[in-house]
């Protein structure tokens, strides 16, 4: 007849079993990469790149041999860019933890031998440390929930590297376009300094008139040696966000920014929509979710720090064998526990208020984000429908009067120069409202990365 199985050792046989089926974690074949590429073109809105392969080089070459888009440039930067890629091994180092903590403890093998007088005693001992086998489930639990906030950081990062390289983008175009009018306008000031001088030296102009136009000429070198500098100095940060170096630099821009679109967007509930896909927010929630389980943990094993299980057998000459098994436990004597409870609850506290400071913070950066979006707008359409053609009507009537003999030459110029001073200031609203355009949808898909000034 058999006999009965104790209860303790029935509780003990389900949660052995229930390790050996949670120790079943493995390494995935993609790494987490592919719901990283997933998470990250949802928030971009065009596809994301992330895994580089023999083709990625290729690829790069293809699209450089064009003149850059924005959307080109930003899956250049994505392929390309190293301080991603590198950012991409703590995803990697999440799942190791996440397919260690599923992992069954090895057992210790223990071995003594003792000879005097005459005799020998040898000491043989094999243990398993049972506490971390039966928490082993609730240990893969807590890792793999750190590996999928790991997946929304590496998401994160790729998300803010689109972001930075579409800004570096408009503000090098910009940047380009604005030193191409730099140079008109030295021309423009360049002549004005010959006439005036020749009139001078004809005694049709005055002296003052004469130092006048030079001093402006002087400026405009001064501005279009600034606005070269600014050129290659936004042309540098373009490059450095696409990883390019040697022949690979010879890229191409476009000669102007792209045009407004014909009606500013307008999110439906941006804010809610913020709080369900910010990936900071969404890293908050895995963070408190974690601790939570954390802490369950803690609690669970708060003083049972050390629980070790196993067989033993002792050989003694001249002595039949003897076996049986062993069992170390560590003592609560001096310390139960509370102070790692304690600790446990004070960073679940911390991971929850800091989630809702996040969440405060994404509601408000959405909001400013949205207003100088707005703002950025209004005042680049301004300058489309109102400043420059008006400007150039003005420089249309002058060009009149100066045909038929109403107006001087440097009246002309300085018309010209007005214009272009018009065109230049149009460059620069467009620019922000493109950065503006931008550092909105970062406010509601990413996080982390929403400054909402725009470049200078």
């Amino acid at each position: 007849m058999n006999s009965p199985v104790r209860p303790g050792l029935r509780r003990l046989a389900v949660a052995v079993s229930a390790a050996l089926l949670a120790g079943c974690a493995s390494f995935s074949q993609d790494g987490g990469l592919d719901d990283v590429v997933r998470m990250t073109q949802e928030r971009i809105a065009q596809p994301a790149p992330l895994k580089r392969d023999q083709d990625s080089r290729a690829e790069v070459t293809a699209l450089l041999s064009k003149p850059l888009t924005a959307d080109a440039a930003v899956r250049i930067a994505l392929l390309n860019n190293q301080g991603l890629q590198a950012f991409f091994a703590e995803l990697a180092i999440a799942e190791a933890d996440f397919v260690q903590a599923g992992r069954l403890p090895n057992p210790g093998f223990s071995f003594g031998r003792v000879r005097g007088g005459g005799e020998t005693e040898i000491d043989r001992g094999l243990s398993f440390d049972l506490a971390a086998l039966v928490t082993l489930p609730a240990r893969t639990r807590i890792e793999r929930r750190r590996f999928e906030q790991a997946k929304l950081q590496a998401a994160m990062q790729a998300v803010n590297l689109a972001a930075d390289t579409r800004k570096a983008y408009y503000s090098a175009v910009a940047a380009a376009q604005a030193a191409a009018f730099a140079e008109k306008v030295r021309g423009s000031a360049e002549a004005a300094a010959e006439l005036a001088a020749r009139m001078r030296a004809t005694g049709n102009w005055s002296t003052l008139d004469a130092a006048r136009e030079r001093a402006f000429y002087q400026d405009a070198l001064t501005q279009q040696a600034q606005s070269r500098l600014q050129a290659t100095t936004a042309r540098e940060e373009l490059v450095r966000l696409l990883g390019l170096w040697g022949p690979s630099l010879a890229f191409t821009l476009p000669d102007r920014l792209p045009d407004l679109p014909a009606q500013p967007d307008q999110p439906a509930n941006a804010e809610a929509t913020a709080l369900l896909q910010r990936l900071d927010v969404l890293i908050a929630r895995q963070d408190a979710q974690a601790t939570a389980q954390a802490l369950g943990l803690t609690k669970t094993t708060g003083f049972i720090n050390v629980f070790d299980a196993g067989y033993a057998n002792k050989s003694t000459t001249g002595a039949p064998r003897e076996n049986g098994y062993e069992v170390s436990l560590e003592l609560p004597l001096f310390d139960w526990g509370g102070a790692r409870v304690a600790r446990a609850q004070a960073r679940y506290m911390q991971a929850v208020h800091r989630t809702g400071d996040i969440a405060v913070k994404a509601r408000s950066e959405v909001r400013q984000a949205y207003a100088s979006y707005r703002t950025a707008y209004d005042i680049a359409r301004h300058y489309r429908d109102g400043v420059v053609p008006l400007r150039k009507q003005i420089a249309d009537e002058v060009l009149l009067r100066y045909n038929g003999m109403l107006a001087s030459t440097f009246e002309l110029l300085a018309e010209s120069r007005e214009q272009l001073a018009a065109v230049n200031a149009s460059i620069a609203a467009q620019r922000d409202f493109w950065i503006a355009d931008t550092n909105l949808q970062t406010a509601m898909n990413a996080g982390g990365n929403t400054d909402s000034r725009t470049a200078q």
